[in-house]
């Protein structure tokens, strides 16, 4: 029987699994992640709808390219940083490279809670549109918590497998979602009732309204942008390919949600755009897609919406099974949830672990009879998304300092040698953009961002200031970070060994 040269060795039966998984996936594969993660389709029928409705600001496709141009700027950091950081720790290792262990302990349990969270949210949110397209087309009465059980038990499968599985099946719904409001993008250009107008993208339209509340609404669209880190050791070539895939990935959020934006308004019309937005919410979409492209449209686009969801859930389910196994293997929690599985080399035990946070908080929130959309997605996600900037807050301060610290490390190999200022050195081998001027920048934006989302908690989850929910999710997130910084004290003084480990797995240096 001939042999293949091009497929992998086996592995000797009763081997020990593979220490590190193989490469697997290139940029395409690693930008499928992250636009599945951010979920088109999803921000098309309710992130954009919610902006234009809640904060009365038109100039909403303005803002989504300000804030694409933002997270370009992080990107120069964190692609750097991923350059001499290789492991699927990301934020985690970077924390602690950058600030130190206790501060990478702490932004994983942030981390943990914050994936865990946007993962849950969006499980709510499918069930309950799940269900009412079932019992509109059918007839069927399935609880909403079945049918997230059920996406739970698919998700779990495809992630419990080779990283490579899920890229076909994420790249297949990506297009199908893709392809949806594209078309309906380009409906709406042409049926415009007042035409096309340029006025979506000017500062006064994109200035006029509660710009706070608009900010953490687009914000929240780019969710996801940041796990590219997460897959490192599953790259072909991780020094390039995360930096990459995370360039490419924002200008293609940023430029097709400020486009399918524009054309929603243009659709609504600019002069009743923002009451249109207000009075339809989640079918305003479906409502234009309807008049513009017939009812079809309409039903394929709710039925795209469902799979698009389940592309989310796929997503932020492989990235908190990595946070899990990179955790695992450095001795932060047991040893156990960092093994690969011995056939697929993917984080299986992660993966396990994932699942059964779900199906446990999905549980919670069924017995005490929530609602899916006003309990589960919106309070969940919300918290997710603070927990997601104060990381990247974070992020940005240990940039600076990993490189500053590497700067002073190496000051005899560079003295005397100024030719390269400001190119990038044989001490750092970073530019002072990447290494201090675009994380600061980042740093500052991020900070005010962080602290907009903070006081405009109570809008995002559409209750009053005196609603004691305004302050409880918010502190899960600091009560995250203080159990994380608490448990690496611990560490340090009752297993020394897990401490000095923390953060050094596939690394140019321990922290």
């Amino acid at each position: 029987m001939a042999i293949d040269p091009r497929a992998p060795a086996a592995r000797p039966s009763g081997a020990a699994p593979p220490a590190t998984p193989s490469p697997r996936i290139g940029v395409p594969g690693i930008v499928f992640f992250i636009i599945a993660a951010s979920a088109p389709l999803t921000v098309a029928a309710g992130g954009i709808p919610q902006s234009l409705g809640v904060t009365g600001i038109l100039g909403i496709p303005l803002l989504y390219l300000l804030i694409a141009v933002l997270l370009a700027v992080f990107s120069a950091g964190y692609a750097a940083m991923s350059r001499h950081i290789t492991g699927a720790g990301a934020f985690y290792a970077y924390a602690a490279h950058g600030i130190g262990r206790t501060a990478g302990v702490a932004a994983a349990f942030v981390a943990l809670v914050s994936y865990n969270a946007m993962q849950v949210g969006i499980a709510g949110l499918f069930g309950a549109t799940t269900a009412d397209f079932l019992k509109a087309r059918t007839g069927l009465e399935i609880p909403w918590w079945a049918l997230v059980l059920a996406a739970t038990a698919l998700v779990g499968a495809l992630g419990y497998r080779r990283i490579d599985v899920g890229v076909k099946v994420l790249a297949v719904l990506i297009v199908i979602e893709s392809g949806t409001v594209l078309v309906f993008d380009i409906a709406q250009f042409g049926h415009a009732p007042q035409g096309v107008s340029l006025a979506p993208l000017t500062w006064h339209a994109a200035t006029d309204g509660a710009l706070g509340v608009a900010l953490c609404c687009i914000f929240a669209a780019f969710m996801g942008f940041e796990s590219a880190a997460l897959y490192g050791e599953e790259c072909k070539d991780p020094r390039r390919t995360i930096g990459r895939a995370t360039y490419t990935a924002v200008a293609l959020i940023g430029v097709f949600y400020a486009a399918t934006a524009w054309a929603m308004i243009s659709g609504a019309g600019d002069g009743r755009a923002v009451r249109y937005a207000a009075a339809h919410g989640p079918e305003m979409m479906f409502a234009l897609g309807a008049d513009s492209l017939g009812p079809l449209f309409s039903d394929l686009a709710q039925l795209f919406l469902i799979t698009s969801l389940i592309a989310a859930l796929l997503s932020f389910h492989n990235a908190v099974a990595r946070y899990v196994r990179s955790l695992g293997r450095e001795g932060v929690l047991p040893r156990g949830l960092g093994a690969l599985h011995p056939r697929y080399g993917s984080p299986a035990r992660g993966s396990l672990a994932q699942t059964a946070v779900t199906v446990a908080v999905t549980a919670l929130f069924a017995l005490a009879g929530r609602d899916p959309v006003d309990d589960v997605f919106t309070w969940l996600t919300n918290l997710g998304a603070l927990g997601v900037i104060l990381l990247l807050l974070v992020t940005s301060v240990a940039v600076i300092c990993y490189f500053a610290r590497r700067s002073a490390d190496r000051t005899d190999e560079g003295r005397g040698d100024r030719a390269d200022e400001g190119r990038g050195d044989r001490r750092t081998d970073e530019g002072v953009w990447q290494r201090l001027i675009a994380p600061g920048l980042s740093a500052v934006a991020l900070a005010v961002i962080f602290y907009l989302a903070l006081t405009n908690f109570q809008v995002q989850l559409g209750v009053g200031p005196g609603n004691p929910l305004r302050w409880i999710l918010p502190c899960l997130v600091l009560v995250a970070a203080v159990l994380g910084a608490a448990w690496a004290r611990y560490l340090r003084t009752a297993r020394p060994t897990a401490y000095a480990a923390i953060g050094t797995c596939a690394t140019d240096d321990a922290p």
